[in-house]
């Protein structure tokens, strides 16, 4: 599965005309947007700001909207560098998976290295992506 596959490609083809329509590539930098993308985090962050965790959660349209900058940040974001999101969530996953066996990390908040393994296994080896640089000719997305 990767964003090709997914509703994060009819999304980022919508951000892609959103921003071009509005030119704002230009201030599209990796480093603009991983910025935008933490104080994004940052404004969820907020929402829960000195609540009592037993205590109700905020107004779910506010979470619905800061959720919705933060995931059109980070779709922005991965597409400038060329990251394909679902091929990294799944690639993490399988890390995860190895770091934090069942039988060892079950129930528990552990951190890997405390597990009782030994290093963290090799990271998957990223799969070429067929629009990636050099691979066709493709549109710039942003």
């Amino acid at each position: 599965m990767n964003d090709a596959s997914t509703p994060l490609s009819a999304l980022g083809a919508a951000l892609a005309a959103f921003n071009h329509a509005r030119d704002w590539g230009q201030f599209h930098t990796p480093r603009d947007l991983a910025m935008a993308l933490s104080v994004e985090v940052g404004e969820v962050l907020e929402l829960f700001l000195w609540r009592a965790e037993s205590a109700e959660r905020p107004p779910a349209e506010r979470l619905r909207e800061e959720l919705g900058d933060v995931l059109i940040c980070l779709v922005n974001l991965a597409q400038k560098v060329d990251v394909d999101l679902m091929d990294a969530a799944q690639a993490k996953l399988a890390l995860n998976a190895a770091k934090y066996p069942v039988e060892r990390a079950r129930g528990n908040a552990t951190k890997w290295s405390e597990l009782g393994a030994a290093e963290a296994p090799p990271l998957p080896p990223v799969p070429e992506r067929a629009d990636a640089p050099g691979a066709g000719p493709t549109e710039e997305l942003l």
